[in-house]
């Protein structure tokens, strides 16, 4: 795979009813941490820490522009409760580009208005499925 921008990428978030709707459009920029668990096996015997690979995590941090039109940020994060698939495709919905999918509960969602007027919104999410998150490529 060769270097690509981000332009074109897109994100789609299910609702609280399941159902996938582009957010795209509403996303400023998003953080996507795929990490390792480590488990200390350290023993008396050693001289440094000695670790196992543990579990894996995804967490997914969103930020944006507030949009309260039909399946937009506010149907999408506007309700909490609920399975939540994630689903972001590096680049555009070309075929090839990069793709991460993953079962997610929404932790929060928040909105701050500016002095200027302006309504900003973020939105955080956590791997709920127990599926070890892969990255994998458009179909």
């Amino acid at each position: 795979m060769a270097k690509q921008t981000g332009i074109g990428t897109v994100i789609q978030v299910d609702d609280s009813g399941g159902t996938p709707r582009d957010i795209s459009d509403d996303i400023t920029n998003y953080d996507i941490n795929i990490a390792q668990n480590s488990i200390d096996v350290t023993t008396i015997s050693k001289s440094a820490m000695e670790r196992l690979i543990g579990l894996g995590d995804l967490t997914v941090s969103i930020s944006g522009v507030f949009d309260a039109a039909s399946n937009k940020w506010h149907d999408v994060f506007g309700t909490r409760t609920g399975v939540r698939t994630f689903d972001v495709r590096i680049g555009g919905d070309t075929t090839g580009n990069p793709r991460l999918q993953a079962e997610m509960i929404l932790l929060g969602s928040n909105l701050s208005q500016g002095a200027d007027g302006s309504v900003t919104c973020s939105a955080e999410l956590s791997l709920e499925s127990g599926t070890d998150p892969t990255w994998d490529t458009v179909p």
